[in-house]
């Protein structure tokens, strides 16, 4: 009799298990859940209070712009270097200064010339191993 379990305990067991264990499985799926919904939150948080700075400094930066505008000098030389204009007697020579897309053009023509050595020292090996294999045909 040690043995043997009654048929009632065994169905008893089952549903009671079947029962926990759907009751485990929905704990870890809902704490998983809220756990990335708190990391969701967190990275949320840390790239609003980023943005907050960088608004903050664009803020104080304007505030500098405005307290610069209310210098009648300062007004004076923003309009005639942002708008071209000139008092009496002077005369505008704009100088393009691109050194962004000239560094650019720049990075562009060394890549393309590191690109044709490359093909150019290929295409020599190429060439070596060609000869080779002639010469030792004859």
């Amino acid at each position: 009799m040690k043995g043997k379990v009654a048929k009632k305990t065994k169905i008893r067991l089952s549903i009671l298990g079947t029962l926990s264990l759907l009751v485990i499985v929905y704990f870890f799926i809902t704490l998983s859940l809220h756990l990335y919904k708190i990391y969701e939150l967190h990275c949320e948080k840390k790239y609003l209070e980023e943005k907050y700075v960088l608004l903050q400094k664009e803020a104080d930066d304007l505030q500098l712009e405005i307290n610069k505008l209310n210098n009648p000098e300062y007004l004076a030389r923003y309009a005639r270097e942002k708008f071209s204009y000139s008092k009496n007697g002077e005369y505008i020579i704009k100088m393009n200064e691109n050194k962004e897309q000239y560094e650019t053009v720049n990075s562009k023509l060394n890549t393309n010339y590191v690109v044709i050595s490359l093909c150019g020292v290929i295409v020599l090996i190429f060439m070596y191993i060609v000869i080779k294999s002639q010469k030792k045909e004859t």
